[in-house]
């Protein structure tokens, strides 16, 4: 096929592919070289990794310059350092509020996350997205930089500073002090540990997040909601015994499986993978989630 002039057309093999590069290997070359086989060559193979993956360019659905918010980057004691975050707040919030922490990607704390950052705050929340990355200087610009740096990133490390977040948002003079989190692929993950960590989590809401150890489950005190994409055979291998687990420990837990839909089908960023309808239905289930948790 002449992919010079023709947009490729993304597989459901093109998908598996970027995300086993995505989040196993992190090998680019070897990504371009079996995708170019999918593809028909290695100009069609850019092409369609470029579809798949987040768009930095892309808009967001809430302008950084909305009138209806308040938004500052902010920094704060760390478990071992200072953490940096974005913080969104409704600029005509006449007492406080309840809390959210936004979890990011394996790319960091990105302009699309800040996007969903503002979203949640005109919701009617305090929201916060920690950088993660803080302790290895920041996210950087480029994606592929980012992503590797996670490599690097201890997880004890990540659940401290998953718990000091917790701890300076519960006691920030806009807040409540009532806490949820929201988490997306990585920060889904993440999300789900911290529920495992701190009994101060009240909510916690996993997008297509890696499951705690069943071991583990028993300590979450919180209200979960998890939300996965059918097509996420990688990540929903885990489901049943996280499910059987809740169960067991008598969590109070909501799984949703959106059927025909990618991992990240929430990120608006990503042409191949992002799926509206699913994206709406389960921001509307989680925002209703935690308005009934937290308010």
């Amino acid at each position: 096929m002449d992919d010079r002039s023709e947009t490729p057309k993304i597989t459901q093999e093109m998908i598996n592919l970027f995300d086993d590069y995505t989040h196993l290997t992190l090998d680019r070359r070897k990504f371009i070289d079996n995708l170019a086989k999918l593809a028909g060559s290695v100009t069609a193979a850019t092409a369609a990794a470029a579809l798949m993956a987040s768009n930095t360019q892309a808009a967001g659905l809430v302008a950084e310059t909305d009138d209806r918010l308040l938004i500052e980057d902010v920094v704060y004691p760390g478990a071992k350092g200072e953490m940096r975050g974005y913080l969104a707040v409704p600029a005509d919030a006449t007492g406080q509020l309840p809390a959210v922490i936004v979890v990011h990607e394996n790319r960091g704390l990105n302009a699309h996350i800040k996007d969903v950052t503002r979203r949640m705050a005109l919701e009617g929340f305090v929201a916060l997205a920690p950088d993660f990355l803080s302790d290895l200087g920041g996210t950087p610009a480029d994606e592929e930089a980012a992503r590797a740096m996670f490599q690097n990133l201890p997880a004890p490390d990540v659940a401290e500073n998953g718990l000091a977040t917790i701890a300076w948002l519960s006691t920030h003079p806009k807040s409540t002090g009532k806490v949820g989190a929201i988490g997306f692929c990585w920060g889904g993950g993440t999300v789900n540990n911290l529920a495992v960590a701190s009994p101060d989590l009240l909510a916690a809401v996993p997008y297509y997040g890696g499951q705690p150890k069943p071991e583990s489950v028993a300590n979450i005190k919180g209200r979960i909601m998890a939300h996965y994409g059918g097509l996420d055979e990688r990540i929903n291998a885990g489901i049943p015994a996280f499910e059987a687990a809740l169960k067991a420990a008598g969590v109070d837990h909501q799984i949703f499986i959106y059927e025909g839909v990618n991992h990240a089908f929430n990120n608006d960023t990503s042409a191949a993978r992002y799926d509206k309808a699913a994206a709406d239905l389960a921001w509307q289930r989680t925002i209703e989630f935690l308005k009934q948790t937290l308010v």
